[in-house]
């Protein structure tokens, strides 16, 4: 009868693991303790190449300063190459991302692949941890503590960089929107309350102004990620690491990725320290709320559609009601609100497991990883949906935001500098009580020639103005002109 099973030991005893998988038996306790989410470090291949690259870089620092044998150290090498280059194994990681021991279970399920990879390539069974084993050549000069959180920053940092390459093609997309309504006049308010013209494409092009900022910040965060505490081993004093082991693989770990790493300065310092996580999670939140304001102002500026604002209509994704006939809902950007809602979440939760260390260590560094790696994705997705499904089938709605400028009691302010406040106020008392518009107030009062008037309130004047005076039109202060109540 064909085997299907072979044995691995461990501190805790011997017990049967998968013939055909290349995990061990750190990771099968690792399944069996930890069956939390459903969600497994497999789902996060970024996360398992940076572990790889820290392997891959470990055996070639080790092998350049002798720690290591060509023949093992090559071994190693191979198989990291096979996964980081062939995408080979990387469904052999199937821990759960909530686990405790600080990233132990990570680092030796990563360990248990690349060893038996490494047997294959030389022709050993998985499991003869006697030619290369994942603790005592995979492992060397590692510790969980060092190799796990620069394996996790290499990760975060590619996931950074796609949620950058979204948020660019979402900032392109309100761009363009700009420019399509630039010269569509409408009502800007404060307060839920009419304040003075605008143009519906500047609306458009604040949002993504106000989206652009954000990826200067997300860069300089993630740059942060870049120092790494590799050498550091257990807390930082590179215990069992051959001399100048830090700057070695350092320098390898920059040949395998490419990346500018930096090694830290003060290594017990970086080992305890999770400040560049709760930085890089702040920026993340920051473009969260942002993103979910402009979502509310795009579900406002929808609304109705014809007992609401309704100055733009978004592309109709779904029925909106199981009881109200041809209602049609916001649905997309409600969804990207409530992904940045549970963004601003996980950074609460991010914050008290950063606050959790404590001496030389935070172990809490995994459920850091899951929120990170969750915000990011969810964010990322989120803005693609908002962009493709929303943004770039938007359309104005001309007429509704035009008559609403010239309905509006705000376009008085443009008359300001020329009447002057009182005069504006009295203009604005008399629109509210009877329902007539500010031109027809104005020239009843006497305020302004229709001339003069015309010229203040053009499409031009209200969405580009010039500085216009009294002394422009008269000179001399106008006297205050009060209209009598009607009997």
């Amino acid at each position: 009868m064909r085997e299907t099973k072979r044995i691995e030991e461990d501190l805790l005893g011997a017990r049967e693991v998968p013939l055909e998988v290349y995990w061990g038996i750190h990771t099968l306790r690792a399944i069996e303790n930890y069956q939390i989410s459903g969600s497994t470090i497999a789902e996060e291949p970024e996360f398992v190449r940076g572990m790889v690259a820290v392997k891959k870089a470990s055996a070639m620092a080790n092998r350049k300063l002798g720690t290591l044998s060509d023949t093992i150290a090559d071994a190693i090498i191979w198989a990291c190459d096979e996964i980081l280059e062939d995408g080979r194994c990387l469904d052999q990681f199937p821990i759960d991302v909530f686990q405790g021991g600080a990233g132990t279970s990570v680092n030796m399920n990563t360990n248990e692949v690349v060893a038996n990879l490494a047997l294959e390539h030389l022709g050993y069974a998985k499991g003869r941890y006697a030619h290369i084993n994942p603790n005592d050549h995979v492992n060397k000069s590692q510790s969980t503590n060092d190799a796990y959180p620069t394996g996790f920053r290499l990760g975060l940092y590619k996931k950074v960089d796609d949620l950058v390459d979204e948020l660019e093609r979402l900032i392109e997309s309100f761009t363009s929107k700009g420019l399509q309504f630039r010269d569509v006049i409408k009502m800007g308010r404060t307060q839920l309350q009419d304040a003075v013209p605008m143009s519906l494409g500047k609306e458009f092009e604040a949002f993504s102004v106000l989206l652009g900022e954000e990826i200067p910040r997300l860069r300089n965060n993630s740059a942060l990620l870049l120092e790494v505490n590799l050498g550091a081993t257990a807390i930082g004093t590179g215990l069992n690491t051959p001399d100048g082991y830090q700057d070695t693989v350092v320098h390898c770990l920059r040949e395998v990725t490419g990346l500018p790493i930096r090694g830290a300065d003060d290594l017990l310092e970086a080992t305890s320290d999770t400040g560049a996580y709760v930085s890089m999670h702040a920026s993340i939140k920051r473009l969260a709320v942002k993103l979910s304001k402009i979502c509310n102002d795009l579900r406002l500026l929808s609304s109705g559609p014809r007992a609401g604002l309704g100055e733009i209509r978004l592309p109709e994704r779904a029925a909106g009601s199981s009881i109200m006939p041809a209602k049609v809902n916001p649905v997309i950007p409600e969804v990207v609100n409530q992904v940045c809602f549970k963004v601003m979440g996980n950074d609460v939760a991010l914050t008290f497991a950063a606050e959790a260390g404590q001496l030389q260590l935070n172990v809490m560094e995994p459920v850091i990883g899951q929120t990170l790696f969750e915000s990011i994705n969810l964010l990322a997705n989120a803005i693609r949906t908002l962009r493709e499904l929303c943004v770039i089938g938007i359309e104005a709605n001309e007429d509704v935001c035009r008559n609403n400028v010239l309905n509006s009691i705000g376009i008085v302010t443009y008359l300001n500098e020329v009447i002057g406040h009182a005069n504006g106020d009295a203009v604005g008392r008399e629109c509210a009580r009877s329902g007539r518009n500010v031109r027809e107030v104005v020239l009843e009062m006497g305020l302004l020639d229709e001339a003069a008037l015309d010229e203040l309130l053009s499409v031009e004047n209200l969405l580009r103005p010039k500085y216009r005076d009294m002394r422009y039109y008269s000179g001399g202060d106008p006297s205050v002109v009060e209209l009598e109540d009607e009997e």
